[in-house]
This record gives C-alpha cells, structure tokens and sequence, in this order.
C-alpha cells in the first residue's frame, strides 16, 4: 500500500502499527473489537489478479461440477459394474478424502507454498478423474473416487485460502460471493450434464468431462497464479512441522464417522455394534484430536487452539457447521417432497428446486457485498440465521394441497438465509486472528463445513426413517418391508409410489407427509440453536489493508521497477 493515497495495490504488504491486525485476538473486549466508521481503501487489482482468480474460479466450477454430477448417473453405473451395496463408496469415500484432508493441506500450503500444492491438488483431481472414466470394476470406481477426492479437497479449501491471501478482509465477502456464483453454476448444471452423458454417451464421460475443463482450468493456474513464497527451511525440517498424529487422528475419525452414518438405519440399526462402535470411536476421535492439538507435544498443530479460544471465531466455526448441515437438510428432503408427496419426475423435481438453487449464489454474493460495504458481518448473520428456522416452520406445512407459490418462496427464503451465511462465515472467523493463521484458519474452517455435509443428511435422514418406520404399522406387512431399515429415503420417487393401487398409494404419502414433517419440525430447532449462537459473536473490525506472505507476485510480472518508483515517490516501504 502506497502512502498518501487511498490506492493499495495487490499483492503489496505493508507493516502495519502495532494493534492493527491483532484486533480482537483471543479477546474480544479489544477497543478495536468493534467496526470503525472507516472508509476502507480502493483497491486496485491489476490483470494478473483478475486471471488469476479465474483461473480459481474455474477450478472451483469444475469440482462442484463433478461433486454434483455422478447422482443421475450412478443407476447406470451401478449396473454396468454390478455394484451392488457398495455403490454408496461412490460419493462417500469422495466426501471422506475430500473433508479429512482439508487441515492436511492448510499446513503443505504455508510450508511449501500455495502455488505448487494447489496445482498439485488438481492433477492429482485431474488424474483421479482419468482413473473413474477408466474403472473396470466398483472397486476400482472407489478407489479412484478416493483419490478425486483427495485433489477436490486441496481444490476447496485452497481456493479460499488464496483469496484470502490475495484480498483484503474487508473485500473478502465480494470475491467470495463471485466465487459462490461459479461453484454454485456447477453444483447446479451437474445433475442435468451428468444425465445427457449418461443417455447420449457413457456414464464414463461424467469424468471424462474433466479432462479438458480441468486441463484449462490447470493451465490458467500454471500461468498466472504466481503468490509470494518465502521459506528457508529444508525439506527435513517441513516435513517435521507436519501433524501426522493430528492429522492421522482427523483421517481416522472421520472415516469411522462416515462409515456409522453410510449403513446406520439401513444395512445395520443404529444400536447395532457395527454401528455403534465406529461412531463412538469417531466422535471420541475427534475429541482426543482437540486435546492433541492442545498438548504441549503438539508444537506445529493443524488445527490450533487458538481459533477456539476467541468465542467469536468459535461461534463462527460453529455457524459455518451448521449452515452446511441446514443446507444438506433441505437439498435432501425438498426432492422427496417434490417425487414422494406431489409424484414429480426426477427431472421436473429438479427444475422445481431452482428456485434454490438460483437464489443461493445469489444472495451469497448480496451477502458478501453487504459486508464488504459496511464492514459488519454479525448483522448480515442475524438475518440470515434467523430465516433458517422460519423457513423449516413453513416447510412443515407442506402437503398434497400446497401451491406453487408456498414452496417456491420457502426455498427462495432458504436462498436468502444460507447464500448469506455462507459467504461470510469465514470474515467473522478471520477477524479475531491474526493474518499468519489464514492457512490452519482456512484448513478449519473448510473441514468444519464438510463435517456439517456428512451430518446434513445423516441426522434428517435418521429422523425421517424412524417416523416413517412409525407411521408404517398401518401398512399391509408386504408393503411395509418395502420401506423399512431405511428404504423409504431411498423408494421415494414417484415411480414406486404410482406402482401401488390408489388406496395404499394414498396411505404411503401421507406417511411421507407426516415423515417430512417431523423431520422439518426438528429442523426448527436446529435453526434456532444456529440463530442464538450469533449472539456469542462480536462485532470485529475487518481490516482494510492486506498483510500476508502470501500475496501476489507482481516482481514476476515486470512490477520491480515500479514498486521501487513507489517507494522514492511515497516513502513507502514495500514487504
């Protein structure tokens, strides 16, 4: 940031007087905790940043893209390598290496650099994708999904960390907002790309697809994605600072929770031993992960305890958990309302969600922008987190009887509240640490949320299954095996409910009714528990200047001479 003049320049760090930065850190009655009336600074962001974040962008599209993409095609995948029960592998070991490995990443990136290990993650997505389209066998599918995973984790979570490394605070929420708008474009677009390849082609070119576009987005990064990286250690040494015992722990407990949630209900009840006994290790896993990371033994944790010691990044990790989980709530179950209740076809099912669907960009760029403005992230969360248990309220009201107009405004009202909050949890986390914890912050953060993913359809589906299970008792016992241990969530299309005579038929969706009410009813309180959990944040100010290692290389774009003329002209001294 040049002195003087309220231009800063991308990518330029400049030293900061001693409280700022520190605003809020650990404690949050800082007299800096509250949002001063600042004008924040213009920043100008030259070409190379713009390329730069497109070439983000692009690469964001194209994981969401795949994380969307395999649910139309998995009937035909399933029979063409005769899957049977291990199908489920598909999307779980996906969301397994993804979510576990985010922390992972945080700490390669601050020792090896953000350019090398984000380009690592996506040929290593690039390569897993080549091995899906390939597999001769589930097996293989698996396997190969694992190791897409592992790359679309770094991808995610590499992504914002960047952003943060390349923006300002305050800006963040802008950028943010335009990242959402692509990897949203993406999550949308899959199930209707994933249906024509699967009809017109192969199911192999669901991957396939990410060869080119992957390709493309790759060779932007390569091109222009030059940050700032400076570290003297020696490979030996990087490598001690890694937390292989935090992270092994990460690995370990969140594959043993996944497991529990993928057959708890359906293969297994919940108090079976083979359910119960992963789960507990799990959830224990997790807490001897946080003493871990607490221990003096610990000296270069993933996950600091730092960011749970400031009540208002804790609440903020909290928020971003349970906005993920509320979204999984509700993409899950409006397309059982759609088929089961009101017998939509997949694909009209699919158009009746787009009201979601476009109203969560949306609002998630509205939301970023408004924070970006006026510098507040905790009012743009009472909003948004207090819709969330009105709009589980309104949903169980809905029936047979139900216009167009009720569920189309309940999912734009859902737009609103999650497009908001997502795209601004992570400012409120970031505002009371310091810059040097972007990294493990990011790493956090990301895995958080991809802990509320697994849950978010876990614990509705949990609740929807044993209400159905109850209200199935006035079945006849033939029909009722039909949709026990967990298969009413999976025969609720609007196929199998017509197979039935109009009697029983009538009977079945009422008790999908009287299902997805309760399980909307319990939403409501987790959308209150989110609403309350606003008021343990504090209204931090968001720093305008940027101060990281990390920012973008301009020295490699011919920018020396013209940072030197900087400092002659300025007096600024440029980090």
């Amino acid at each position: 940031m040049v002195s003087g003049t309220d231009t800063t320049e991308v990518g330029a760090t400049t030293k900061a007087p001693p409280s700022e930065g520190t605003e809020g850190i650990l404690d949050d009655h800082s007299s800096n905790s509250q949002p001063q009336a600042e004008k924040p600074a213009k920043t100008h962001y030259p070409l190379s940043f713009w390329l730069a974040f497109l070439g983000l962008c692009c690469t964001g599209l194209v994981s969401a893209l795949d994380g969307s993409i395999v649910a139309t095609a998995l009937p035909s995948i399933i029979e063409s390598l005769d899957g049977g029960d291990d199908y489920v592998w598909v999307a779980n070991v996906y969301f397994l290496t993804s979510a576990a490995l985010q922390p992972l990443y945080g700490q390669l990136a601050d020792l090896w650099g953000r350019r090398y290990v984000m380009i690592g993650a996506t040929i290593i997505f690039i390569l897993g994708s080549g091995l899906c389209g390939g597999s001769s066998s589930m097996n293989m599918l698996i396997w190969s999904r694992a190791v897409q995973g592992i790359g679309a984790g770094g991808i995610n979570m590499l992504i914002d960390m960047i952003i943060c490394d390349l923006v300002p605070m305050r800006e963040r929420g802008n950028f943010i907002g335009l990242l959402f708008l692509f990897v949203s474009l993406g999550a949308t677009i899959g199930p209707f790309v994933g249906g024509i390849l699967t009809d017109r082609a192969s199911w192999r070119w669901i991957f396939y697809i990410n060869l080119p576009f992957g390709g493309v987005a790759l060779l932007l990064l390569i091109l222009f994605l030059h940050v700032k990286w400076k570290n003297d250690l020696s490979t030996m040494e990087r490598l001690r600072r890694v937390d292989v015992i935090g992270n092994s722990i990460l690995i370990g407990a969140t594959f043993a929770i996944l497991y529990a949630l993928t057959y708890g209900g359906t293969r297994y009840t919940w108090s079976d031993p083979h359910i119960a006994a992963p789960l507990t290790i799990g959830l224990v896993g997790l807490v001897a992960a946080f003493f871990w990371e607490m221990s003096p033994w610990c000296k270069y944790p993933v996950m600091p305890p730092l960011h749970f010691q400031n009540r208002t990044s804790a609440a903020a990790f909290f928020i971003s958990f349970m906005c993920m989980l509320l979204a999984f709530w509700i993409n899950f179950f409006y397309p059982v309302y759609f088929q089961a209740v009101l017998i939509a076809s997949p694909t009209r099912a699919g158009v009746y969600t787009l009201p979601r669907a476009i109203a969560f960009p949306l609002f998630a760029a509205v939301g970023g922008a408004i924070v970006s403005k006026t510098g507040r992230y905790r009012t743009v969360h009472l909003v948004s987190t207090g819709i969330m248990p009105l709009v589980m309220g309104l949903s169980s009201i809905l029936d047979q009887g139900s216009s167009k107009a009720e569920w189309v405004i309940w999912q734009l009202l859902f737009g609103v509240s999650g497009g908001m909050m997502i795209s601004t949890t992570l400012q409120a986390v970031q505002a009371a640490l310091p810059e040097s914890e972007v990294a493990t912050s990011v790493g956090t953060w990301s895995f958080v949320r991809s802990l509320g993913t697994i849950w978010g359809l876990s614990i509705p589906a949990a609740i929807f299954n044993n209400r159905f299970d109850q209200l199935s008792t006035q079945f006849d016992p033939s029909i009722r095996a039909l949709f026990t241990r967990g298969q009413a969530y999976e025969h609720g299309t609007a196929k199998f409910i017509q197979s039935f005579d109009p009697e029983t038929r009538q009977i079945v969706i009422q008790a999908y009714i009287e299902a997805l009410k309760r399980v909307w009813q319990i939403g409501i309180v987790f959308g209150g528990v989110t609403f309350l959990s606003v008021f343990f944040e504090k209204e931090i100010h968001l720093r305008t200047e940027l101060k990281t290692d990390f920012g973008l290389d301009e020295k490699k774009k011919g920018e020396v001479a013209k940072e030197e003329n900087d400092v002659e002209n300025n007096g600024t001294t440029v980090q």
